[in-house]
């Protein structure tokens, strides 16, 4: 049976540095998400936002603290094991998007599907659907290097969201776009989590995408304080 709760953290702390300059990041955070919410990170510049999301992906590790995600404890976990684990279950979206030079459009946003088993014409044919929802139709054989900065981020977006995924872990999924484009990539989002049932959570300075989410919490001095 699927686990009930996609993330589970508790008495998360991280710090880098050493001695007189060991500067905390996270002082203690505790998360609970359940399958299919929606939640909002929130805080200013600098708060440990993104820290926080990968540590919650997998990407990171916290100084202490435990962490699961999809009920596997991550802290147990070699990389190669957290690597099959995120392959599974796991989409992300990162600020700097991260596109494989040498695959073109539809190549980046096919891959992930076919690591994860699905098959090629099953994964192209779900990749070319969303690239051409995202208005990249006619883009699909372009380099990353040939695409602007708002459509590499559009194919960043379709390829963490092509495939059955448990869990979407995004930051600034709309950072970089214009107000259009980012509602329709919000609007993408949310479509996910509600027709697959995926998880999203997603760091972002967008109050008005944060406010759709089921809940927002603010990062505050290393813990995560709920938003009313």
């Amino acid at each position: 049976m699927p686990a009930e709760n996609i993330v589970e953290v508790h008495h998360l702390k991280k710090s880098v540095g050493q001695g007189e300059h060991e500067l905390s990041i996270l002082t203690g955070v505790e998360l609970v998400v359940k399958r299919g919410e929606t939640i909002a990170l929130v805080g200013e510049s600098g708060s440990g936002k993104s820290t926080l999301l990968a540590i919650l992906a997998g990407l990171d590790d916290g100084s202490s603290g435990e962490v699961r995600l999809v009920g596997q404890p991550l802290h147990n976990m070699d990389e190669e094991a957290r690597a099959k684990l995120r392959a599974k279950h796991v989409g992300f979206v990162f600020q700097s998007f991260m596109l494989i030079p040498t695959l073109n459009a539809l190549e980046n946003v096919e891959l992930p599907a076919l690591l994860r088993g699905e098959s090629s014409a099953e994964s192209r044919n779900g990749a070319k659907a969303l690239l051409e929802q995202l208005g990249l139709g006619k883009r699909l054989d372009h380099l990353p290097a040939q695409l602007s900065g708002g459509e590499q981020q559009r194919v960043a977006l379709a390829r963490a969201f092509n495939g059955r995924l448990d869990v979407l872990f995004a930051d600034e999924p709309t950072g970089n776009l214009d107000r259009q484009t980012g509602d329709k990539i919000a609007d993408l989002l949310f479509s996910l989590n509600r027709e697959h049932g995926t998880t999203l959570i997603m760091v972002t300075h967008d109050l008005q995408l944060a406010a759709r989410c089921d809940r927002c919490l603010r990062l505050v001095n290393g813990q995560l304080q709920e938003e009313v």
